[in-house]
């Protein structure tokens, strides 16, 4: 191969390359924030959640925090698992 092939060549893939870490970087700032980190959870989600979890529904529980906060199955699972009544 020539100097220009290579040069041409390789800098398609660094362009590809920068593209692909552009759009990840903008897919990843646009995805909701962890709930237990940024907040997301408000009272009235608790409340849902904990009705749910008391009426043995523990999937649909999780399927809410999910809908609602955008976490991941594992995350929410973790979620409903430890959240506890409050105390009266």
């Amino acid at each position: 191969m020539s100097n220009p092939v290579v040069i041409l060549l390789l800098t398609v893939v660094f362009l590809a390359m920068a593209i692909a870490l552009i759009v990840f970087a903008v897919r990843a700032a646009q995805r909701p924030r962890n709930a237990l980190v940024g907040g997301g959870v408000g009272p009235e989600l608790i409340e849902r959640i904990l009705e749910l979890k008391a009426s043995d529904q523990f999937d649909q529980a999780v399927f809410l925090v999910r809908g609602e906060t955008g976490m991941s199955h594992r995350a929410a699972a973790r979620f409903v698992r430890r959240l506890k009544p409050p105390v009266a």
